[in-house]
């Protein structure tokens, strides 16, 4: 086998042609001023620096314009959210009028668990992973109990196989054709928070199509990670967050999606406010909701200019490289950190990740051989080297190099860090 180096890596960066997106972003820094290894894109993607320009202009417009602003702003704010559907659909895989920014991501779950789980007597429950992220797993518990039922026994939660850390796929299918006929919506993630397994997102939707249940997914590690087709794929809905691999910064606003054939579903039970009213007549204000067509017609109130404005400056960045170059590099980058740690340090650390490169994105779980003690004193040690990652109890790393601003260098001394941190935890 081809030895993995820091040779391999440096030959790697000089070929890389998306090196220079790099330089669009800023990297935080160690104590001495070098910069730090910054592998926490999973949790909160870097500042590019065009984000402070742009987001300074309304700044600007807010101060000069006031209220004109929604008008007279070089972007103007009464369509703000428009500007951001083209790069979210070409992320998204999707139509324009599938997609919407607002809110945030389990703001927007609520929004889309109330218009697509409608359960019946013979249809009532939900299928959601039993590691599913908090955050989902309270908000679809809370909207079982809103419908006046017993989230014990509405909740259907799968589990890996004893011995296993990622969910078969097949598996997923197999429970959803046996408990079909009692599902009213399967709600999973796109990519599992904690193992970085990547679902087969096509593959579940039909499953749960056949069997007569919506489907949604939960898109925060995904989106800008690996390339989706939710048009095509025909799921539902789907929603997601902004601030991690979209690099859209703390609290930034999140997005949705609902698929076309929904567009006109004016039925459908939602949670209504002006802004998802029809364009023509909002500001008659009139007494009847008239919701507009598409994702656009599930918004509540308009959005936040100042939440949004770093969101056009990465997306920019995401049309410029193209979502298939960056998955491409993802998979060389995330593919030489595995080799690394797999011949550097066999015997000390264990990938909770799926090997296969379509069943991951650009995170690598890490369980390491030590008690969950000594594992957090290594997380501890390697932040004090300005190794930025981070840490999941009771004994779980993350790492994420991120196709946009990381590098093979940077995964090479990472591994060389991690290794002089498990000699010599502090």
């Amino acid at each position: 086998m081809t030895r993995v180096d820091r040779d391999t890596a440096q030959r790697l960066d000089a070929h890389d042609e998306l090196a220079a997106f790099r330089a669009e972003f800023h990297l935080p820094v160690r104590q001495d001023g070098s910069p730090a290894v910054y592998f926490c894109g999973h949790s909160l993607g870097l500042a590019p620096k065009s984000a402070a320009q742009i987001l300074n202009e309304e700044l600007a417009a807010w101060a000069t314009l006031g209220v004109e602003g929604h008008f007279e702003a070089a972007r103007p704010w009464l369509t703000y959210h428009e500007r951001l559907a083209p790069g979210l659909a070409r992320l998204a895989g999707a139509l324009e009028s599938e997609v919407v920014a607002m809110n945030s991501l389990t703001a927007n779950l609520h929004m889309m668990l109330t218009s697509f789980y409608r359960p019946t007597p013979q249809r009532s429950r939900i299928l959601i992973e039993k590691s599913a992220f908090p955050s989902d797993r309270y908000a679809v518990a809370s909207q079982i109990a809103q419908r006046g039922l017993d989230p014990g026994t509405q909740l259907i939660e799968i589990a890996p196989r004893p011995g296993e850390v990622s969910l078969r796929n097949e598996d997923i299918c197999t429970l959803i054709e046996r408990e079909g006929r009692s599902i009213a919506t399967v709600m999973l993630p796109g990519v599992q928070y904690l193992s970085g397994q990547c679902f087969d997102m096509a593959s579940i939707t039909q499953c749960a199509h056949a069997q007569g249940a919506t489907v949604g997914f939960d898109l925060a590690h995904a989106i800008g990670n690996v390339p989706l087709q939710l048009h095509d794929w025909n799921t539902d809905f789907a929603v997601w967050c902004s601030y991690k691999y979209l690099n859209s910064g703390p609290g930034a606003i999140g997005g949705c999606f609902v698929h076309e054939r929904h567009a006109h579903s004016f039925d459908l039970p939602r949670f209504a406010g002006w802004w998802g009213h029809d364009k023509a007549s909002r500001f008659d204000m009139p007494e009847a909701f008239q919701p507009l067509p598409g994702a656009e017609g599930w918004q509540v109130s308009n959005p936040s200019i100042f939440a949004a404005a770093p969101l056009l400056a990465s997306l920019a960045l995401f049309d410029a490289a193209g979502i298939q170059r960056l998955r491409a590099k993802s998979i060389a980058l995330t593919g030489f950190l595995a080799g690394m740690l797999q011949q550097r340090l066999p015997h000390a650390v264990s990938i909770l990740t799926p090997a296969s490169e379509a069943a991951r994105g650009c995170q690598l779980s890490l369980r390491l051989q030590r008690t969950a003690a000594e594992a957090r004193a290594v997380h501890r040690d390697l932040s004090r080297r300005g190794y930025i990652c981070d840490w999941r109890e009771p004994d779980v790393i993350r790492v994420a190099p991120v196709p946009l601003y990381n590098t093979f260098i940077e995964a090479s001394e990472f591994v060389e860090a991690l290794a002089a941190s498990l000699d010599e935890p502090t």
